[in-house]
């Protein structure tokens, strides 16, 4: 059952929430002492999911899902502005990060000729992308910073058809 919000954008489903942390998760737009008529069965859990715009459509796992995320830009208190950047999944080691490699080219002048380089930059995950694996190509968002080195959140996930390290733009 989903209800509209005055926004328009936004969606509040229900589903029961995990709880995987030791202080008691919980979205910050969900209110959740509702008072209970009698007689009336107790009503599920209600979820906040919105869109992020820009024509990315929100994955199917954030709404239906039970993770909390307050960094999820689909679920959390995260709002997508600036850059669109893609990039290569290049670490998977970290809980809710991951590291993305971006290739691109260099023009030496003296040589008249290009050199390729490349940056890492660390991107939160949210949990609703959980078939994520290396070599996968993402498309992320600039957001507010969410740590000393995060600042971009993973709003699409392009699988890969090989998991072999390349150069593969070019």
């Amino acid at each position: 059952e989903r209800q509209l919000v005055a926004s328009g954008t936004c969606v509040v489903h229900t589903a029961n929430m995990e709880q995987t942390e030791k202080a008691y998760q919980k979205q910050q737009a969900v209110f959740q002492n509702k008072k209970r008529l009698p007689g009336q069965a107790p009503k599920k859990e209600q979820r906040y999911v919105r869109s992020v715009g820009l024509g990315f459509k929100t994955p199917r796992d954030a709404i239906e899902g039970t993770y909390i995320d307050k960094k999820c830009p689909f679920t959390g208190n995260v709002s997508i502005r600036g850059r669109i950047l893609s990039g290569v999944v290049a670490k998977l080691k970290m809980k809710r990060t991951i590291v993305i490699r971006r290739d691109y080219l260099h023009y030496i002048k003296k040589y008249n000729r290009y050199e390729k380089r490349h940056k890492t930059m660390s991107v939160h995950c949210s949990p609703c992308f959980r078939d994520l694996a290396l070599g996968d190509t993402v498309v992320v968002g600039q957001c507010r910073p969410i740590s000393k080195t995060v600042r971009f959140n993973v709003l699409k996930v392009i699988k890969s058809t090989s998991a072999k390290k390349q150069f593969k733009k070019f």
